[in-house]
């Protein structure tokens, strides 16, 4: 009843050309590991296979989570023809191709599960060319993505297929599905006779962040380096492990919600004080391949909306960690980088700057504008002098203490405060200065 993607899983005599994250792929929900919230007894997706029931869904999760699988459990267990489709090497011909396979399966009172993999590759119009033959009946649509759906897919499909999200694997689990490849003889290592110390399959687990693909790759290079010893014995090691794992592959995508999930908790953590974890996560995006000079813009911007007046170095130390990474590129310029997260993330915080300055956006685009005062207008002709441009201005310098008190706002806002600084770090002296000044200017005794 399964299309040629799961009836092209090797047997055993094919077994040597295929990967062992493929001969490994779960044939059975009983073979199946992880996402216990989705299959649980009495959970979502449980409960739906127990009845028969095809719903539509959006399987959303990290790469070698079980989307594929999973879809391909479903449509097993509900006795409906699987047909996977890939949004990367599929266009609108080959959706019109399988949507009439699913029209004969249907003429045959056979169900059909169209599996999408990569579905946020789709654009617009692909998505939409589904729509009618999903709420028709012909096709139970399962689409798998990596990416948010709320951003890739549109909001007519997301209305009709219920999102599920399936979550990385735990470490526990990929030991679990380690070992169960390491005893199969007949799709995985078994006949190698491997034994692995915990300690191996632990670093291994731990390099697959959650990624049971990458996960078994690992373990298939690690095998091959295990060498029988005089006793027959073969013995994969933490060390062997380390050889074999190569530097480890870390969940990325700089346009994709996981970038902007990665600078959010570098930003978070630069404003919650953290100098520890702003670390870690600066280093993990450059880890991931992260363009450093998008690091060095955030960091800048951070300088001004976090930290402000409260220390108005923190702006020229983040310009200098970006003209250093300009200068000396990677690896050497990524220290200035580290330097100017910790230096910002001990800094006093401030976001006065950034609030007044919204204020007074705010006032721009909804408040009556109105013209320059007259004694704050340039008068460089006779005209001008005659209409008083530029009558009554005091020149502050002219002044004691260099305070003219006078208004600057248009007539409208006269008295209006923008800025409040706070009482930490060098605003605190800001803040004691320009409260003396405003009360001058309305009057109040200093």
């Amino acid at each position: 009843m399964t299309a040629d993607l799961f009836d092209r899983l090797p047997t055993p005599s094919q077994k040597v050309a295929a990967p062992l994250a493929d001969r490994m792929r779960p044939r059975t929900l009983q073979e199946y590991v992880g996402q216990e919230h989705l299959l649980g007894e009495g959970k979502l997706l449980r409960r739906a296979m127990e009845a028969g029931e095809l719903p539509s869904l959006i399987l959303w999760g990290p790469p070698g989570s079980g989307k594929t699988t999973l879809a391909f459990l479903l449509a097993e267990r509900c006795k409906a023809t699987f047909l996977p489709f890939s949004a990367v090497t599929s266009g609108i011909k080959e959706i019109k191709e399988v949507i009439a396979r699913a029209q004969q399966e249907r003429a045959y009172g056979r169900r059909t599960l169209l599996f999408i993999d990569e579905i946020h590759r789709f654009n617009k119009a692909q998505q939409d060319a589904f729509l009618p033959h999903v709420e028709g009946g012909t096709i139970v649509l399962i689409g798998a993505t990596t990416e948010n759906p709320s951003f890739e897919v549109i909001a007519p499909l997301l209305s009709r297929a219920k999102v599920v999200t399936l979550r990385p694997l735990t470490e526990d689990a990929l030991i679990v599905i380690l070992r169960r490849a390491l005893d199969d003889q007949e799709r995985g290592l078994g006949r190698l006779r491997i034994e692995a110390d915990d300690d191996a399959l632990r670093f291994i687990a731990g390099l697959g962040s959650g990624d049971a693909r990458v996960s078994l790759n690992t373990l298939e290079l690690a095998a091959q380096m295990v060498e029988e010893q005089p006793d027959g014995s073969r013995r994969l090691t933490a060390q062997m492990a380390q050889e074999a794992s190569g530097r480890r592959t870390l969940l990325y995508d700089k346009t994709g919600e996981e970038h902007y999930n990665l600078i959010s908790v570098l930003h978070k953590s630069l404003r919650g004080s953290d100098p520890d974890a702003s670390l870690y996560w600066l280093a993990r995006m450059l880890a991931s391949g992260e363009d450093p000079m998008y690091i060095a813009r955030r960091v800048v911007r951070f300088a001004s909306e976090d930290v402000g007046n409260a220390d108005p170095r923190a702006l020229q130390v983040a310009l200098a960690a970006k003209d250093a990474y300009h200068f000396l590129g990677s690896p050497e310029g990524e220290l200035a980088l580290a330097q100017a997260v910790v230096f910002l993330a001990t800094a006093p915080k401030s976001n006065a700057v950034y609030k007044a300055f919204g204020e007074a956006q705010q006032d721009v685009e909804q408040a009556p504008l109105e013209g320059v005062p007259l004694h704050l207008r340039n008068a460089p002709t006779a005209l001008m002098k005659e209409l008083e441009y530029g009558a009554g201005y005091q020149y502050p310098h002219d002044l004691p203490e260099a305070i003219a008190l006078q208004d600057y706002l248009p007539e409208r806002l006269k008295g209006r405060i923008y800025y409040h600084p706070t009482d930490r770090g060098l605003e605190a002296e800001i803040g004691q200065r320009l409260a003396k000044w405003r009360r001058r200017r309305v009057g109040t005794p200093s």
